[in-house]
């Protein structure tokens, strides 16, 4: 079953960057050697408990968040998705390569005590500073390009919630009316306080509200998203070259990010259609 769901996603999800990117993850160990541990457990298993809750199982020991909350998600197929992650796991417990457990371990401590009006809070205050509303007066090739790449998707969104956002070239940004604002913010309102964990971590690693919800809607895939929330970056990389291994990696750890909240917004739905559509692709 999990396969159909990975297949889903890029590569990146799965074990193994590559050489190229071996550089950057020695520095990350040196920097933070606290999201490292040796490996503990052999078997993973999930079951599920009281109040129909799904929980991880490492070896006998049931899985902990870090406030010592017992872990415990709300459907099956996220538990297959977490307990993976912990499968996939060698020597050590590289927890930086962990995002769906990361995102079930916030939504179960809430850490910061936010509710779900202020999670939508949250997600929304990036419109204002919305990536792709942001246009550049020159060079030309990077306004062309701007153009052809981000008001196609600005377009879906104001046709599919009856909206308007447009572009600006001012350091303020465009002028979004108030009542578009009103409609994102219930339309937000139909999604249960984990899928907001996982909608605002989209929101974050893209900058971007307009560009999660195409993305949440299948308009378009992560790939296609995350290239179009590095569009002047891009730009900038087919103009002077990348940094060999750096951009690479930055690239693989966005999508890899992107692709996993993506996943678990799906799998946290209140909406059967959804994971059913899943299963079916």
């Amino acid at each position: 079953m999990l396969a159909r769901f990975w297949a889903r996603a890029p590569a990146v999800l799965r074990p193994g960057l590559g050489c190229q990117v071996m550089g950057r993850m020695t520095e990350w160990r040196r920097r933070y050697p606290a999201t490292e541990r040796k490996k503990f457990y052999q078997d993973v298993s999930i079951s599920q408990g009281e109040g129909g809750a799904f929980e991880i199982n490492l070896d006998r020991k049931k899985l902990k968040t870090p406030q010592g909350k017992l872990f415990t998600v709300p459907s099956e197929v996220l538990a297959i998705a977490v307990a993976t992650e912990w499968e996939s796991q060698r020597d050590t417990l590289q927890f930086f390569t962990m995002h769906l457990t990361t995102l079930c371990n916030t939504a179960l401590d809430n850490p910061t005590q936010r509710t779900k009006e202020q999670l939508i809070r949250a997600a929304l205050k990036y419109l204002d500073t919305d990536t792709v509303c942001y246009r550049v007066e020159e060079p030309p090739g990077l306004v062309e390009l701007q153009r052809n790449e981000w008001d196609p998707v600005i377009e879906w969104i104001e046709n599919r919630y009856n909206v308007v956002i447009g572009s600006s070239t001012s350091i303020l940004g465009p002028n979004i009316p108030k009542e578009s604002k009103e409609t994102f913010e219930q339309h937000l309102s139909s999604y249960n306080s984990w899928a907001l964990v996982g909608l605002e971590y989209i929101i974050h690693q893209l900058k971007s509200v307009v560009l999660s919800l195409n993305l949440i809607d299948r308009n378009l895939n992560v790939e296609k998203a995350v290239l179009l929330s590095r569009l002047e970056e891009q730009y900038q990389i087919e103009c002077w070259g990348n940094v060999e291994w750096a951009h690479d990696y930055d690239l693989h750890e966005l999508r890899s990010r992107t692709a996993a909240g993506t996943l678990f917004v799906h799998l946290c739905s209140e909406s059967s259609t959804v994971k059913h559509k899943l299963l079916q692709d």
